[in-house]
C-alpha cells in the first residue's frame, strides 16, 4: 500500500453514503494518472455508481479495468475485493454462469475479512437468483468474520440480506428480527442508501406481515431518502408494485412498473431488475383485468429469467403467464397440468405462492368437469387456510369452499366462506383508510358470490339476504380512522385548496393553467399518500347482521334489497315479518338503461327539451320491470327503502312508477339503514346554512331559510315510524348561516361537526377518477371527502341542494366512495343528494318544499315526496324533482 490509499480505499464505502459525490471524486482522482491501486480503486467506485444507478454496460467496462489494474499490482485481496463486485454486475446482467465464476475465484484470491465480503456479496447474487439456501449459506458463513472484524456496515449489510432471504421463504419473524438488528447498526453509521435501504426492507418486511398502511408509509419514506441521493430506485418500485397491488391497487402498480422499464431502458440499467419489473407488471395487468398486456409481460419475463438461470423468479413468471391465459379465457388439460408442475416447483422452493399455483390448477380443472383431479390441487392449495398473512388463508379458504362445492356440501360452503370473509374483516380492519378498505373487498367477492348461490339453491330467501349483506357496503361499518392531529396532512389540504381554487379562478379568466394543475395533482397524490398509511383501529368487522332484528324495525315499512347473482337481478322483499324473493332483469341491462335516464335528465335540466318527458317516463317503466320486476307489485302502501348493489347507485329511483309518489329512500346496505334509523340526533338541534360560490341560482334558497328557521316554529315530537325529531323544546334554534367570506373550508366544517342540519347550496364536483376528491366549492376553493373524513361527528342530517352530490364510484365487491358515503359512518342518518345535474333555479322551489316539510316535522324522505308534489308541471321541474334522492333513515 501507498500513502495516501486509506484515504482512497474510503472513497468505496462512499458509494453507498453520497452515491454522487463519491463518483465525482472517484472521476476526478483518475483525471490525475493515479496508480495502479488508487486506478483500482477508483474503477471499482465508478463500476459500482453504474450498477447500481446507470449504465451496466459501462459498469462491466469500469470493474474488469479495476480487476486488471489490481491483478497487475499483484494485491490479491484487492483483487478478490473487485471481482466480487464484478460478480454482482455480471448476475445482474444476465451474464449468469460468467458472474458464479467471478465469485469463485473471489473466493479463492481472498482470506479472512476480505473473502467474508466476497461470500457476502455471492449470497446476494444468490438471492437474485433465487437460490436461497445456497444465499443463507454464504451469509452463515460471512457474519462471523464480519463481527470479529467489527465491521458494521458489512455486519449490517448481511443481516439485511439475510433478512430479505427469509422473507422470500415467508419466514416473517425470522426476517423482522434481522432487520431490527440491521437497523440498529445502521443507526451508528453514515451510509445514507444503505440506511434508505434499511427503510425500504422494513416496508418489506411490513407488507410480508399484512400490514399495508405501514408498507406504503416506510416504503414512501425510503424514496424520498433515495430522492436526496439522487439515486434511482428500482427495487424500491418492485416493491411498491407488490404492496399496491396487495391493496387493490393494481392500475397503479401497472403504471409505476411500466414508468420504471421505461427508465431502466433509458439508462441501459440491469437486466436482473428489468425482468422483475416485467414480472410485477404482468401481475398488475392481469389484477386490473388486462390479460392481453399480462400475457406479453409475462411471456418476457419467463425468456429473462430463463436466460440469466434463475429458476425461481422463472417459476413465478410461468405462473402468472398461466394465469393471464386461463383470465383470457383459454383453458385446456395443458393448462392444468402447468400449473401443477409450477405448484409443486414453488412448493419446493418453499415459495409462498404455491398455494396459490395449487387453487389455479383446481379451478381450470373443475371448469374441465376433472372433479378428481380438482379435488387433488384444491385440496393442497387448502391447507394454506389456517397459517400465514391474511391473504394467504384467503387463498385456502377459497379452496376450501370450491372443494365443498364440487364435492355438493352447502354448509361446507357456507362454512369456508364464513371463515374466508372473517380473515378478510380482519385484514380489512387494519386498513384506516376508507379508500383501501372499499378496494380490499374484492378479494372477498367469489366467496359472497359462492355463498349467495349456495343460499339461493337451498337457504331460502332469509339466508340469501343474510349473505348479500355480508359482504355489501362493508366500508360505512365503521368510520375511517383518522390520525391524531396530522398537521403535515392539515398543511396539504389547506395548500391543495388554495391551488385548486387559483386555478379554478384562473380557468374562469382563460388564463393558462397547466402549472397550477402539475401542483394541483402533487398535492392530491401527497394528501392520498398520507391517508393510505393511516392504520386501522377499529376491532373485528362489526356486528352480524340480523333479520329479524330489521323486520322488527321496519314496521310498515318495506325493505328492498337487489342481489345479483350470476348477473341476475333478485328482489328481496323485507317486510311485514317475512323475507319474499323475486326474479328480475339482466343487470347489465338495467345498467345500460340508467345511462340512458342520466343522459335524459341531464337534458331537461334546461329548457327546451320538455318534449323528452314522455320518453323518460317510459324510461322509467322499463327500469322498473328490469329492476323490480312483480315484486312492484307487492309493495303494500307504506314507506320503501331500497339496497341497490354498487353498480346501479346512479339509477333515479323516485322516477319509477311504483315509487314515484311514495315515500322512498334509499341505503347502500340494509346493515348500513338500521344504524342510520337508530342513529340518535345531537341534543343542541343547531342547524347550518352554508352558501358557496359559483351558483347560477346564488344559492337563493338561504336567505329564505335562514328567515324560516331563525322564527319561532311549532315542532312534533319523536315519531316512532318517522325518527326522533331533533329539538326538544317549542322552537327551531336560530341557524349559523356561512356566506360569502364566512363559508371558507375550516369554518364550515366547524360549524358542521355536531350539527342536527345541514344545508350546503354549493357547486357540486364529482372526480370519477378520484373520488375522495370529489367536492363542493367554498369561498377559498374546494371542500372534500377527505375533509369531510377530519369530522368527530357528521351533520345528522344534511342536504346538499347543487349537481352530482349523490355520484359515486364502485368500486371493490359492491362498494361506493363518494360525498354521501363519506358522511354515513360519521354520524350522519339521513342525506339528501342529487345523482344527475339539475337546473340551479328549479332546485330553489324544490329546496324551500322540502325545508317546510321538515319544519313540519317530517323525515327526509316524506319532506322530499311532498316537495315533488309541490312543484311546477313541467319537465325541468319534474326531472329536478327525480334527479334527488332522501339517503338513509332520517
Amino acid at each position: 500500500m501507498t500513502a495516501g490509499s486509506d484515504s482512497v480505499l474510503g472513497l468505496l464505502p462512499r458509494v453507498f453514503a453520497a452515491p454522487n459525490a463519491a463518483l465525482a471524486e472517484a472521476e476526478r482522482l483518475l483525471g490525475a494518472d493515479p496508480p495502479p491501486l488508487h486506478a483500482s480503486v477508483a474503477h471499482q467506485v465508478i463500476g459500482i455508481w453504474q450498477r447500481d444507478f446507470g449504465d451496466l454496460r459501462l459498469a462491466l467496462s469500469h470493474l474488469r479495468r479495476a480487476r486488471d489494474l489490481a491483478a497487475r499490482a499483484d494485491l490479491a485481496e484487492r483483487e478478490a475485493d473487485v471481482l466480487a463486485t464484478l460478480g454482482v454486475a455480471l448476475v445482474h446482467a444476465g451474464r449468469t454462469r460468467q458472474g458464479l465464476a467471478a465469485f469463485e475465484r473471489g473466493v479463492r484470491r481472498g482470506s479472512g475479512h476480505t473473502r467474508a465480503r466476497v461470500l457476502y456479496r455471492r449470497a446476494y447474487a444468490w438471492w437474485v437468483l433465487g437460490q436461497h439456501p445456497q444465499a443463507l449459506e454464504d451469509v452463515r458463513r460471512a457474519i462471523p468474520v464480519l463481527r470479529q472484524e467489527d465491521d458494521v456496515i458489512w455486519v449490517a449489510r448481511a443481516l439485511t440480506l439475510r433478512a430479505t432471504v427469509h422473507l422470500a421463504l415467508g419466514a416473517v419473524d425470522r426476517a423482522d428480527a434481522d432487520f431490527t438488528a440491521a437497523e440498529a447498526l445502521w443507526d451508528t453509521t453514515g451510509q445514507e442508501h444503505d440506511k434508505a435501504d434499511a427503510v425500504e426492507s422494513r416496508g418489506l418486511a411490513a407488507f410480508r406481515s399484512g400490514d399495508i398502511p405501514a408498507a406504503l408509509r416506510l416504503l414512501d419514506e425510503a424514496e424520498k431518502r433515495y430522492a436526496k441521493l439522487g439515486t434511482p430506485t428500482f427495487m424500491l418500485n418492485i416493491r411498491r408494485c407488490e404492496v399496491l397491488m396487495a391493496a387493490n391497487l393494481a392500475p397503479e402498480a401497472l403504471a409505476e412498473a411500466d414508468a420504471a422499464i421505461a427508465v431502466l431502458d433509458g439508462i441501459g440499467g440491469q437486466s436482473t431488475r428489468k425482468a422483475e419489473l416485467l414480472l410485477a407488471a404482468a401481475r398488475a395487468a392481469r389484477l386490473a383485468g388486462d390479460p392481453h398486456t399480462a400475457i406479453a409481460r409475462a411471456a418476457l419475463a419467463v425468456r429473462l429469467f430463463a436466460a440469466q438461470r434463475r429458476t425461481w423468479w422463472g417459476t413465478h413468471a410461468r405462473l402468472v403467464l398461466i394465469e393471464a391465459r386461463v383470465a383470457a379465457g383459454r383453458s385446456s388439460g395443458r393448462l392444468v397440468a402447468d400449473a401443477a408442475q409450477v405448484a409443486e416447483e414453488l412448493a419446493a422452493f418453499g415459495a409462498p405462492a404455491a398455494p396459490e399455483a395449487s387453487l389455479l390448477a383446481g379451478r381450470i380443472a373443475l371448469g374441465l368437469g376433472w372433479t378428481a383431479d380438482a379435488e387433488r390441487h384444491l385440496g393442497v392449495a387448502a391447507r394454506s387456510r389456517h397459517s400465514g398473512p391474511p391473504l394467504a388463508r384467503l387463498t385456502g379458504w377459497a379452496a376450501q369452499a370450491l372443494r365443498a362445492r364440487a364435492a355438493g356440501s352447502r354448509r361446507g360452503v357456507l362454512e369456508a366462506c364464513r371463515r374466508g370473509l372473517d380473515v378478510l374483516d380482519d385484514h380489512r380492519m387494519t386498513l384506516g383508510a376508507s379508500e383501501l378498505r372499499a378496494r380490499a373487498t374484492e378479494q372477498g367477492a367469489e366467496l359472497a358470490a359462492l355463498a349467495q348461490e349456495a343460499s339461493r339453491a337451498r337457504g331460502g330467501p332469509r339466508r340469501l339476504l343474510v349473505w348479500s349483506e355480508r359482504w355489501r357496503a362493508t366500508v360505512l361499518s365503521a368510520p375511517p380512522t383518522r390520525p391524531p392531529a396530522d398537521p403535515a396532512l392539515l398543511t396539504s389540504l389547506t395548500a391543495f385548496r388554495t391551488i385548486a381554487a387559483r386555478a379554478e379562478e384562473a380557468r374562469m379568466e382563460a388564463r393558462p393553467v397547466p402549472a397550477l394543475e402539475r401542483e394541483q395533482r402533487r398535492l392530491e397524490r401527497e394528501i392520498r399518500s398520507r391517508t393510505l398509511h393511516i392504520r386501522g383501529d377499529a376491532p373485528g368487522g362489526g356486528d352480524r347482521f340480523d333479520v329479524d332484528r330489521l323486520l322488527a324495525r321496519l314496521g310498515d315499512t318495506q325493505l328492498v334489497e337487489l342481489a345479483v347473482l350470476d348477473g341476475q337481478v333478485h328482489v328481496l322483499l323485507c317486510g311485514q315479518g317475512r323475507v319474499r324473493r323475486f326474479e328480475a332483469g339482466r343487470l347489465a341491462a338495467a345498467e345500460s338503461e340508467a345511462e340512458h335516464v342520466q343522459a335524459a335528465l341531464r337534458r331537461l335540466a334546461h329548457p327546451g327539451a320538455e318534449h323528452r318527458l314522455p320518453v323518460v317516463e317510459e324510461m322509467g317503466r322499463r327500469l322498473e320491470e328490469l329492476l323490480l320486476g312483480r315484486a312492484a307489485e307487492r309493495l303494500g302502501g307504506g314507506p320503501v327503502v331500497v339496497v341497490p348493489p354498487a353498480r346501479l347507485h346512479r339509477v333515479p329511483w323516485a322516477l319509477l312508477p311504483s315509487l314515484r309518489e311514495r315515500v322512498l329512500s334509499v341505503s347502500p346496505s340494509a346493515s348500513s339503514w338500521l344504524r342510520a334509523r337508530e342513529t340518535e340526533p345531537p341534543p343542541d338541534g343547531r342547524h347550518v346554512l352554508v352558501r358557496g360560490p359559483g351558483l347560477a341560482s346564488g344559492g337563493a334558497e338561504v336567505p329564505d331559510l335562514a328567515d324560516r328557521y331563525g322564527r319561532p316554529t311549532p315542532v312534533r315530537g319523536h315519531d316512532e315510524v318517522r325518527g326522533p325529531w331533533v329539538p326538544e323544546h317549542d322552537e327551531a334554534p336560530v341557524p349559523r348561516v356561512l356566506e360569502h367570506h364566512e363559508a371558507r373550508v375550516p369554518r364550515v366544517l366547524e360549524e358542521l361537526d355536531g350539527a342536527a342540519l345541514a344545508h350546503i347550496a354549493a357547486h357540486g364536483t364529482f372526480r370519477a377518477d378520484a373520488p375522495l376528491f370529489s367536492s363542493l366549492r367554498m369561498a377559498d376553493g374546494p371542500l372534500i371527502v377527505h375533509d369531510f373524513e377530519r369530522l368527530d361527528r357528521s351533520p345528522y342530517r344534511i342536504i346538499l341542494s347543487s349537481c352530482d352530490t349523490a355520484r359515486l364510484a364502485s368500486v371493490g365487491a359492491d362498494e361506493l366512495l363518494g360525498l354521501v358515503t363519506a358522511l354515513l359512518p360519521l354520524g350522519t342518518a339521513g342525506v339528501v343528494a342529487s345523482s344527475a345535474p339539475v337546473n340551479d333555479a328549479a332546485v330553489v322551489p324544490l329546496m324551500l318544499a322540502l325545508h317546510k316539510g321538515l319544519s313540519a316535522g317530517l323525515s327526509l324522505a316524506e319532506a322530499l315526496r311532498d316537495a315533488r308534489r309541490a312543484l311546477p308541471n313541467d319537465a325541468t321541474h319534474q326531472a329536478t324533482g327525480w334527479a334527488f334522492t332522501a339517503f338513509g333513515a332520517a
